[in-house]
């Protein structure tokens, strides 16, 4: 026998029914962007790799440690796949003058690729769902991609407050973290012995992401450090405000957090983080913020933005963890066909049915001589469909078709009353099917 291949380490298949529950949250998603104005921008999974160095910053762990990175054997180019969605975003708004005729609202779902080690709920592909405002400059956008993510909490079931909770913070202008960075090194350095590893390598090449250690003995030292919101002037101020006063008109609670950094070189402004305590370590579920000079950054001209990045696979263990209901994707019905023979009469039925928008599921593989009733009540069953619809040959030959109730708790063997309905008027009862 051939060797039997597996799936690589850290990049995983997603089978049903998980993957119904995927779907759910994606056409959520999808439903929420249309009406709040977003179209959906789909990018190549694959890179040249100076995208990211460039956008990212060569001292970022993503690019220093995380990038699947490789040389096109035909032609030699260095490229990567797609480690987070920002850059391709905006490298294709450049590529296409996408922003000529003004501002963009974009949201994206896709895979992405890091080369760490493989957890729950944090993968080498992992999935990720963003959106990317492209050319508003003021701080109403940052308040409003913040109140859509209030807006699909809602809708997926979780509770702002006690699910998630917000945390904003701003980083001010490139000058500000000037002033602030040189005011945190000489912190830092002053306390240099009490530095882990981690710290020391990030001390002069990115300090801001020393003040987002997760080692406890670190933590004073962090506590002490300059708070970037100190060094903030007037404009970045009003900035922050002018989000704070929107949050707080629409009543959204949140916390102002003056350690939130962002490890990528381009934000500016406005950041914030949805967080949880219902997943242990991994506490973030979505991050986001203001990046003013990714534009211009990557060959473009000068244009303001602002997004965020929503983890699918961190989601959904939230959604677990906080038992969220989760709408069934059982069919409606299950067709119970006794003979082939008659399956001329019934498939036209069940395709009336579909049309009319009815979910069900036929019994297949019956041949003559397989595919008993009892099986096929059982596969009924288990499909988790409400009804099975039993197209016997008396029902056929009185042009009906016999409706049994699945779902009153004694699944295939409920006692619940059998019903019957005209073949030749399906769209009198496909109501009933599809509303039950």
């Amino acid at each position: 026998m051939s060797e039997r291949l597996s799936a690589v380490k850290g990049m995983n298949d997603l089978l049903p029914p998980e993957s119904a529950r995927w779907e759910w949250v994606e056409a959520t998603l999808r439903s929420l962007m249309q009406r709040y104005g977003y179209q959906n921008v789909r990018t190549p999974i694959v890179e040249p790799t100076a995208l990211f160095v460039r956008g990212l910053g060569e001292v970022t762990d993503i690019v220093e440690k995380e990038m699947y990175s490789f040389e096109d054997r035909l032609n030699g180019d260095q490229l990567t796949l797609r480690p987070e969605g920002t850059a391709g975003v905006v490298r294709a708004m450049n590529e296409h003058s996408f922003l000529r005729e003004g501002g963009r609202r974009l949201f994206y779902i896709g895979p992405m690729f890091r080369h760490e080690r493989p957890q729950k709920g944090r993968y080498r592909q992992f999935h990720q769902a963003g959106v990317e405002v492209l050319g508003f400059p003021g701080p109403d956008v940052d308040a409003e991609i913040i109140l859509l993510l209030r807006a699909l909490w809602r809708e997926l079931g979780l509770v702002e407050g006690r699910d998630v909770t917000l945390e904003i913070n701003s980083l001010g202008q490139p000058e500000e973290r000037r002033a602030h960075r040189q005011a945190l090194i000489a912190h830092l350095e002053a306390h240099a012995d009490l530095l882990d590893e981690d710290a020391r390598r990030r001390l002069h090449s990115n300090p801001l992401r020393v003040l987002d250690t997760k080692n406890p003995a670190m933590q004073p030292v962090v506590d002490a450090a300059p708070r970037l919101i100190d060094f903030l002037g007037e404009a970045s101020l009003a900035h922050f405000d002018g989000v704070k006063a929107v949050l707080d008109a629409a009543g959204l609670a949140y916390r102002i957090n003056p350690r939130l950094v962002r490890g990528m070189d381009y934000y500016n402004l406005t950041v914030f983080e949805w967080v949880t305590d219902k997943l242990g370590a991994q506490g973030t579920v979505c991050g986001g913020g203001r990046y003013d000079g990714l534009i211009e950054q990557l060959g473009g001209k000068p244009s303001p933005g602002v997004g965020w990045g929503l983890g699918l696979e961190r989601l959904l263990l939230l959604l677990e963890a906080a038992q969220a209901p989760v709408p069934s994707a059982a069919p409606s019905a299950y067709a119970v066909v006794p003979s082939a023979a008659s399956l001329p009469r019934v498939m036209p039925v069940l395709e009336a049915l579909r049309a009319a928008g009815v979910a069900v599921v036929m019994h297949a593989g019956n041949t003559e001589g397989q595919g008993s009733m009892k099986s096929q009540f059982k596969r009924a069953d288990a499909s988790g469909a409400r009804f099975a619809l039993i197209f016997g040959d008396d029902e056929l030959a009185r042009g009906e078709v016999a409706v049994k109730p699945l779902r009153d708790g004694q699944g295939a063997q409920s006692q619940a009353a059998q019903t019957v309905r005209p073949l030749a008027d399906v769209a009198a009862w496909a109501h009933e099917l599809r509303n039950a």
